[in-house]
């Protein structure tokens, strides 16, 4: 394995823009939710006539679906993101919409037959059921309770409280509360593993909400010590929850 300041810096220095995490082919896993949700989104896009895809990031997961309706729109509302979005999706002829949060989607009421997101930062339940048409469906899988805890409370401590946001009751709650009845919740947890300091960092610089603030200055200590169990071939584990809903517009 090659120093910790090489496999750092190396990691400072890669690109972390799009959603997308082919840089960690050989060096991080994570398993997958059992209900394959790339499958289940393309069949479902190919079903209808018009879409909304939520918090796209760069445009990956879209791009990956074979066949798109014929109105396809996406959301993001980080720049450098929907930048990279649009030199994906628009060839396709997926129209890429910046959103502020907080601020009314520029999308018109009941425009949508169907509305897809994959690990939206924080759903708008009210938008959600604004933007869809009467009888239209909310497919999604969204990020659960306390995932990648243990690796975040590895650099900040104890968040027993952090650890109840994102439930997925909660969750169902507030979308039936905006207008939606969930006809299907599915739950899984999931195991991840670091084989080097390197993933951890860039991954860090990622998900810039799991150590806000993160630097490898900031935390060296924390990630020297993780260093010294990888170089003696204990991968550093995790776990992340997701669940899968499915809710329709009456």
């Amino acid at each position: 394995m090659r120093s910790f300041e090489a496999l750092v810096g190396e990691a400072e220095a890669a690109d972390v823009t799009g959603w997308g995490f082919g840089w960690l082919e050989g060096r991080a896993t994570e398993e997958r939710p059992p209900w394959g949700y790339a499958g289940l989104l393309a069949e479902r896009l190919g079903a209808v006539r018009s879409a909304l895809d939520v918090d796209t990031g760069g445009g990956e997961v879209l791009a990956g679906v074979p066949r798109l309706p014929p109105t396809m729109v996406a959301t993001e509302g980080w720049p450098p993101n929907a930048e990279r979005a649009r030199r994906l999706l628009g060839p396709r002829g997926v129209q890429v919409v910046e959103t502020v949060d907080g601020r009314r989607w520029p999308l018109g009421d009941g425009s949508f037959d169907l509305v897809t997101s994959r690990h939206p930062v924080a759903p708008d339940w009210g938008q959600i059921c604004r933007v869809l048409a009467p009888g239209g469906s909310y497919f999604a899988q969204h990020v659960g309770p306390g995932s990648a805890f243990e690796l975040i409370e590895h650099f900040l401590g104890p968040l027993s409280a952090q650890r109840a946001g994102r439930h997925p009751k909660a969750e169902v709650a507030a979308a039936e509360a905006a207008g939606l009845v969930v006809e299907d919740l599915r739950t899984a947890r999931c195991r991840m593993e670091f084989h080097d300091v390197g993933a951890v960092v860039w991954t860090l610089r990622k998900c810039v909400w799991w150590v806000p603030g993160f630097s490898v200055e900031t935390y060296r200590d924390g990630l020297r010590a993780l260093d010294r169990d990888m170089r003696r071939g204990r991968p550093f584990v995790a776990y992340s929850t997701r669940h899968l809903m499915v809710a329709r517009r009456v």
